[in-house]
């Protein structure tokens, strides 16, 4: 290689901005190449062109600390903020209280209405998208707290939510409140859920109303074997 062609390598925007810009040469001072298993950097700077492997971890790093991030104002009882690939999240704790429910048992029939208490809730939401729910026995303190099946249909294992018809708002903050306000079903298996009735949550759902109770039986709740900061890592 002839040792002035460093300085008259052309200028890479010359192949993707119109020549009528009449963009000048441009120094290569650092290469990145990705491959399948590993990014090779190459300072060409350097004389002979140091070659050197690093991970992802330090290039997302090395490209961060150029960004700077806010959260903005948070919703009330905030617990955290995560950045996701989908977008910020952000997990909500809603008090122990007594709802209203309604739960669509039939096809094309008027939905059950039952008042019931509801333990403490953790709610992960994304903007728009339906959250992950979970129960607690009282508002987390920290990572090694447990975590419990939230009493509810319509949500799968591992916490995620079946939206159904249900169109989640964009404001975050409402997220929480939008689902108690849905139309619970029978779309995802409501085992698991509860002690006392471990293959229909909906029968608790019942027994509560009838009995008009204002707390919710904390004993009966199922303990998921997640801690919170398992979710904090989601």
């Amino acid at each position: 290689m002839n040792k002035d062609n460093k300085a008259t390598l052309p200028s890479p925007f010359e192949r993707v901005l119109p020549k009528e810009l009449k963009v000048g040469k441009d120094k290569l001072i650092l290469r990145l190449d990705f491959y399948g298993e590993v990014i090779v950097m190459q300072d060409v700077e350097t004389k002979g062109g140091a070659f050197r492997i690093i991970s992802p971890h330090e290039l997302s790093h090395a490209l961060a600390s150029e960004l700077s991030f806010t959260s903005g104002l948070l919703p009330a009882n905030t617990l955290w903020w995560t950045n996701t690939r989908s977008g910020p999240r952000i997990a909500i704790w809603v008090e122990p209280g007594v709802r209203k429910l309604a739960f669509a048992e039939e096809y094309n029939q008027p939905p059950k209405r039952y008042t019931i208490p509801l333990p403490g809730l953790i709610f992960l939401c994304n903007q728009g998208q339906p959250p992950d729910v979970w129960a607690a026995f009282h508002r987390p303190k920290g990572p090694k707290d447990k975590v419990y099946h939230a009493p509810f249909p319509n949500l799968y294992h591992d916490g995620r939510s079946c939206p159904g018809s249900n169109v989640y708002p964009d404001l975050i903050e409402d997220i929480p409140d939008s689902f108690l306000r849905s139309f619970f079903s029978h779309a995802v298996s409501s085992s698991g859920r509860s002690k006392k009735y471990p293959n229909k949550i909906t029968e608790l759902w019942k027994k509560l109303d009838k009995e008009k109770k204002e707390t919710y039986p904390m004993s009966d709740l199922v303990y998921a074997h997640v801690l919170v900061g398992d979710l904090m890592r989601r």
